[in-house]
This record gives C-alpha cells, structure tokens and sequence, in this order.
C-alpha cells in the first residue's frame, strides 16, 4: 500500500498547475488531500476518475475554505465523514476510511497564524483530537493518520528555530503536544528512514525565493501506530512536485 499526504492548498488551483498530470504517473494507491478549498460538485472530477482513482471528498460549509478529500485506487471497506467534533466538522477537517485491517485518517489540522483566537481553538483541536485518536486506537489498533499537522515538530524540522521560536506552528506547547503525542504510540514514519536535515514539505508563499533556497518547514505527516511498526517499508518527501506551497510527504507499506 502507497500513501500520500498533500495539501494542495486549493485543488482547483492544483490543476491548473499539473496536477492530473502528476496522477497520471500513478504516485500512490491512496493520495490524501487537505485544504482543497472546494466541494467535489466543482471540481472537475471526472480528470481524477480518469486516473484511476475513486474521489471521497469532505468539504466546508463554508465556501473556498479547508476540506479534505482521499482519492484511491483500492476500494475502501467503510467510509467515515468526519469525527463527531462539531466545529471541526463544520470545517471539514476529517475523513477515515478503512481498508482491510488499518483504519486510514486524512486530517487537516488547524492553523493557528490569524490570530489568538484560531490559536486557542487550535490548542482545543489538539486536545480534543488526541483524545479522540486513543479512544479510537482501542478499537482500531492499525491506524495511519495523514494530514497536515501545521506543527513543525523539532529544530531539525524548521530551517530558522531561533528566529521562529515565537511562530505559531512552531511554539513550545504545540511541539510538546507532538511530544505526547508520539509517545502514545505513534511513529512519526518519516524519520523512521531518515534523520537527515533540511528535508521540508511547506515554503512560504509571502516570499517567493524561499522554495529555491528551501527555507520550509516541515508541517506533513504520516504517523502510523506502533503495531503497523513491522509493515513499515518506505518514506519520503517530494519536494521536487509543486502545485502547492507545501510538497507531497509518501509512505509504503508492506501487506500484513
């Protein structure tokens, strides 16, 4: 099983700039979208049918805002719209789908940088979530959550920490959360394979040279559970795939 994470920061846009493109050369069997800003009746689907993908999609109420959407090539057992978190769900930020014994998460987690009161909901997102991600794990030990996390977890994750060491995304509660988080049974798979620096998957878009002298972050994960551990074959970032400010972040897994 292939896995991708992407946001792709408006999927409209995204294929205007290549995106079917990029499916056409088959990058995964289950590509995971966040912040697709549109809902699947304006979206020119039938390019990403073409691919070979079914599209599964979970939209904002509110127009050109957030979303989330999955699109595979295996047909998933079970199709879940977001996780009963009301004001997260109004915000379409989560959609599970199950295929066979692993239990798929695509999350766009809040962003915190307009101000402090995104910020505090933000902290509340992630404290309802992890809550909500151990309930789940007692029921679904196989669990992958893909998403982008808007944390930049540890220095190496960030090219300037001491001068970001105030920004939201890479604040000292929210890294500690990450913290909890990975110590409850979680593996952050992409430093499972590499502990190397200067690997990113998000570049600001205020300043455009940023990208070409890869000063990013990295805010795009796939954690897998513990017991996943084993099946764990490969991970990587696709810096080089741009339709986004942030890049695609991929997982292969091995069958059980």
């Amino acid at each position: 099983m292939r896995i991708i994470s992407y946001n792709v920061n408006g999927i409209r846009a995204a294929m205007t700039k290549g995106f079917c493109d990029w499916l056409k050369t088959d990058p995964a069997d289950i590509i995971c979208l966040q912040e697709t800003k549109a809902t699947k009746d304006n979206v020119n689907r039938q390019q990403i049918i073409d691919c070979g993908y079914e599209d599964y999609w979970f939209s904002a109420q509110k127009k050109g805002y957030s979303g989330v959407a999955v699109l595979t090539k295996i047909k998933p057992d079970n199709v879940e719209y977001g996780n009963q978190h009301a004001v997260s769900d109004d915000e379409g930020r989560v959609i599970q789908l199950d295929f066979g014994d692993i239990r798929l998460i695509n999350a766009y987690f809040p962003s915190g940088t307009t101000g402090d009161v995104r910020q505090t909901y933000k902290y509340q997102w992630l404290s309802d979530f992890h809550n909500y991600l151990e309930t789940l794990k007692k029921k679904y030990p196989n669990l992958i959550l893909c998403g982008d996390y808007n944390i930049a977890h540890t220095e190496i994750d960030i090219h300037d920490p001491k001068g970001n060491k105030n920004t939201s995304g890479f604040l000292p509660d929210e890294r500690a959360w990450m913290d909890q988080f990975l110590q409850n049974g979680w593996i952050d798979t992409f430093r499972a394979f590499h502990n190397e620096p200067h690997r990113y998957s998000w570049w600001s878009q205020r300043f455009p040279t940023v990208r070409e002298q890869n000063k990013g972050w990295r805010l795009d994960y796939i954690t897998a559970t513990d017991p996943l551990r084993s099946r764990l074959k490969s991970a990587d970032i696709y810096h080089d795939v741009k339709h986004s400010d942030h890049c695609p972040v991929y997982l292969e897994l091995t069958k059980a």
